[in-house]
């Protein structure tokens, strides 16, 4: 049988990296080694425990150090923090490559939310607009979300030189009534207490739409796509952005 791959948790005390950590306590294969926070010596940590995977949910200006150190121990970083620019990721890529461990950066694993994004991509070509609306718990620090703004942006570029067609009213009598845009794209953010993680991709043709969406009911729903990344970049070293890459989802 062999050994149980070593995992720690950046973040584990968050509301995502909480509920990592007690999955991984009883997931078979996966040895949970502890956790990090802001304030504790990361390096440490790491020489100490030597983790082959370091699972990273906090904020972009701390994910990136975190990530980094990871790689420096030889320990593949699984990123679900959402912000990241994409110097960020290219940065983290190289870093990997040179080390010669695998990594992923993903705006979201859960698998449901990532093949929403797939169908999403598979309808674009055919309608002439289409608007995003994500909604998430009122704590949420950033507005759009990552998965959104990822969204709109493949979107997008589905189009290449149609663009979707985003009509601003003539009169807009509560100022950001239209929400952001992206490309052509509609952008909307919803943020109250009982949502976790939801979305909505509507697309829009005379006499008819069509609506892709997800819902997250806990955040139990990321335990899966996260251990399935653990599992892939610690076998080999490869580097993914994004979940939709190593579940294989590719269009023609």
């Amino acid at each position: 049988m062999a050994d149980a791959i070593r995992v720690c948790v950046a973040g584990y005390r968050g509301k995502v990296g909480a509920v990592l950590a007690s999955a991984f306590q009883s997931e078979p294969g996966i040895e949970y080694v502890g956790g990090v926070a802001r304030g504790d010596d990361l390096a440490a940590f790491l020489h100490d425990k030597r983790p082959q995977a370091l699972v990273d949910f906090t904020k972009p200006n701390e994910a990136m150090h975190n990530a980094l150190a990871a790689v420096a121990a030889g320990a593949s970083p699984v990123v679900g923090t959402t912000g990241l620019s994409g110097a960020d990721v290219d940065k983290l890529e190289t870093a990997c490559k040179a080390k010669k461990v695998g990594g992923i950066v993903a705006p979201n694993f859960a698998i449901g939310a990532v093949l929403m994004m797939h169908l999403a991509d598979i309808a674009a070509p055919h309608f002439e607009a289409v608007e995003v609306i994500e909604m998430h718990h009122a704590t949420k620090l950033d507005a759009p979300s990552g998965t959104a703004l990822a969204t709109a942006r493949r979107l997008a570029s589905r189009r290449k030189d149609r663009p979707f067609a985003h009509n601003q009213a003539e009169k807009e009598t509560l100022a950001g009534t239209r929400g952001g845009e992206q490309g052509g794209v509609g952008v909307h953010s919803v943020r109250l207490p009982g949502f976790v993680a939801d979305q909505e991709v509507i697309f829009g043709l005379p006499g008819q739409t069509l609506t892709i969406a997800h819902r997250t009911t806990s955040r139990e729903a990321y335990v899966p796509g996260v251990l399935l990344a653990i599992r892939r970049v610690t076998a080999e070293p490869r580097f993914y952005r994004g979940l939709d890459e190593l579940l294989g989802l590719r269009l023609d």
